[in-house]
């Protein structure tokens, strides 16, 4: 039996081996394996990072965009700001016009990490670059994002 073929009495769904929830979540690991390991040493999660990613690329936001753009759920974005607050990382300031909106801004120390785990983020995707290809790399990336009309 190859890895493709169903066991005897199986189900009719894929093998798991071609099942794309499993395939991406495999791809996931294999992507966030590095990332995990370049923020280590500066205390910081991966989602933690992603915040001060997506602040530094959008500049400040509202507590909503910033969850949408971070793909974080906004209850654990909630959370997650709260730390970075804790940490001068990020600054939160209830919105002029309409009180109950909060804007969450990257302080310089957030983007200091930003700027200290440049380089290592580069190798990183030139690393995916190099084993996918320029050409592959792109057409996944175009595939990923129809994935979102779903």
């Amino acid at each position: 039996m190859t890895d493709d073929t169903k066991p005897a009495g199986g189900t009719a769904l894929p093998s798991t081996r071609r099942s794309i929830p499993i395939a991406l979540i495999r791809a996931r690991e294999k992507v966030m394996g590095p990332i995990r390991e370049m923020l280590s040493d500066c205390g910081i999660t991966e989602q933690q990072w992603r915040i001060l990613r997506v602040l530094e690329e959008y500049g400040p936001q509202d507590a909503s965009t910033l969850a949408e753009r971070a793909c974080l759920l906004l209850p654990s974005q909630t959370r997650i700001v709260q730390t970075l607050l804790e940490k001068g990382l990020v600054t939160r300031q209830a919105d002029e016009k309409d009180r109950r909106k909060q804007t969450v801004a990257i302080t310089p120390a957030g983007q200091a990490i930003i700027n200290d785990k440049l380089q290592d983020a580069k190798a990183i995707a030139a690393r995916i670059e190099e084993v996918i290809g320029k050409e592959k790399l792109a057409q996944l990336l175009d595939i990923l994002e129809d994935f979102q009309k779903l």
